[in-house]
């Protein structure tokens, strides 16, 4: 049952799965986020790890981008057109990337009884 579920959600698997993130994607852009941004450290350990993982400067970035959109949505503005093209070309997927990497690595400690 939960794997079916995950099938469900998972953007690679499931075509509606997929146009709700683009979708939400481009909203998040708008306020110079990306969907990485949305990944919650306090809610997911293995996300807390990532994050933890990755270079201070990407995480540096990350969080000056939630500030600046937290201010832009208490403005009720968004991101002018230009640096939202600016920011989506810029930013990488350094996140979806370490996350996965500790996903695997909890999975093999998990079948090794570490």
């Amino acid at each position: 049952m939960a794997s079916l579920l995950q099938s469900l959600l998972d953007p690679k698997k499931n075509w509606l799965a997929a146009q709700h993130m683009k979708t939400i994607s481009k909203r998040l852009r708008n306020f110079g986020l990306r969907y990485d941004d949305l990944y919650d450290p306090y809610y997911d350990l293995d996300i807390k790890e990532a994050l933890d993982r990755l270079p201070r400067e990407i995480v540096d970035a990350r969080n000056q981008r939630l500030k600046r959109a937290m201010d832009l949505s208490m403005k009720h503005e968004y991101l002018p057109e230009d640096l939202q093209v600016l920011v989506s070309f810029i930013l990488r997927k350094c996140t979806e990337a370490s996350i996965f990497v500790i996903k695997q690595i909890v999975v093999v400690c998990k079948d090794l009884g570490i």
